[in-house]
């Protein structure tokens, strides 16, 4: 089932339906993995928990001490598939930046880095234990399911939820301005937290089908796509300069290191400039304006369905096109 929220449900219910199916596929990934395909699978059951809190965040003031308990575990939860899920992602970035200079690197340049990655991120899963990572992980989903059902959400409308978008808009605004005053990784790794929070959060609520919702939502990812390649980046940079021994001749450690200094600075200057398009309004006027496609949502005629559907493809490709225009083209990993 597709993530947001559907008009014919209370708000309880449909985040409470929601919650269920993202632990579901979560769970089924992990299940159901292959060796070949294990990344892939705890990519996915990682982006499932990250929806979660994403959701869990937009009703934390309805579920009040229980929306902490739940939160921690689901942090935790990710923080173990994060330790898996990111020694294959910095390969990934690896790639990527290789990818955008192919044209001016001699074939196989650049291989003793990879060959170094690919021995750290084996030794990774021999000293995590992969399986008992992802045995411990299903056990934990199966048993939040238990409890969803009990969740003490009684709120409904959207009073239920704009306590939460709000807090979450004005987090992301307050952070980056931080990230452009002292642009230090840890602050732009936060941007890019509380960006991923209202992303999801836009895309609960992305049956209103605005073209106005629509644009913020493909905008949203544009963001935390730089600002997740961006995060990628760092990781990488460090794990090269602090072992440079690791990873093969001091030329072309120091060569790489060039070439992603160069891209993280263009990721960057991508990012401030459409964050700064994004967090224009104030806090209260961004919950204020979707407050109102949320009643007009609400009251909508069953006979405007058809209609909302043509509209809302349009206004999507219209939105990626807006969104293509900042020339950015990195694209994260580590989602």
């Amino acid at each position: 089932m597709p993530y947001r929220l559907k008009a014919s449900e209370s708000v309880p219910e449909g985040i409470k339906r929601i919650v269920v199916e993202e632990l579901d596929s979560a769970t089924q990934r992990l299940s159901g993995r292959q060796r070949k395909d294990r990344d892939e699978a705890i990519h996915e059951a990682r982006k499932s928990v990250k929806k979660i809190r994403g959701a869990l965040r937009l009703v934390q003031f309805d579920l009040g001490t229980t929306y902490r308990k739940e939160n921690r575990r689901f942090r935790d939860l990710g923080r173990k598939l994060s330790e898996l899920r990111d020694a294959a992602a910095i390969i990934e970035t690896f790639n990527a930046v290789l990818e955008r200079h192919k044209s001016s690197l001699q074939t196989n340049t650049l291989d003793s880095i990879r060959h170094g990655l690919d021995k750290s991120k084996h030794e990774t899963e021999l000293n995590l234990d992969v399986e008992k990572v992802v045995e411990r992980a299903i056990a934990t989903l199966e048993g939040a399911k238990k409890r969803v059902r009990t969740w003490p959400l009684n709120a409904d409308g959207f009073q239920a939820i704009a306590p939460g978008l709000k807090i979450t808009f004005r987090r992301g605004r307050k952070i980056m301005a931080t990230a452009y005053k002292d642009p230090r990784p840890e602050n732009y790794h936060q941007w890019r937290k509380r960006v991923k929070d209202l992303w999801y959060q836009v895309r609960l609520i992305e049956n209103l089908w605005a073209g106005v919702v629509q644009a913020h939502e493909a905008s949203l990812k544009q963001l935390e796509t730089w600002l997740g390649e961006d995060h990628n980046l760092v990781v990488l940079r460090e794990k090269l300069e602090s072992k440079p021994e690791d990873y093969g001749d001091d030329k072309d450690v120091r060569l790489f290191l060039t070439l992603a200094g160069e891209y993280q600075k263009e990721l960057r200057e991508n990012a401030m400039s459409l964050g700064r398009r994004i967090y224009e309004e104030k806090p209260r006027q961004f919950t204020k304006n979707i407050g109102k496609l949320w009643d007009a949502w609400q009251q909508q005629p069953d006979s405007m369905k058809d209609e909302q559907k043509q509209e809302k493809q349009g206004a999507k490709k219209g939105a990626q096109s807006s969104a293509s225009l900042t020339g950015g083209k990195g694209k994260t990993t580590a989602a």
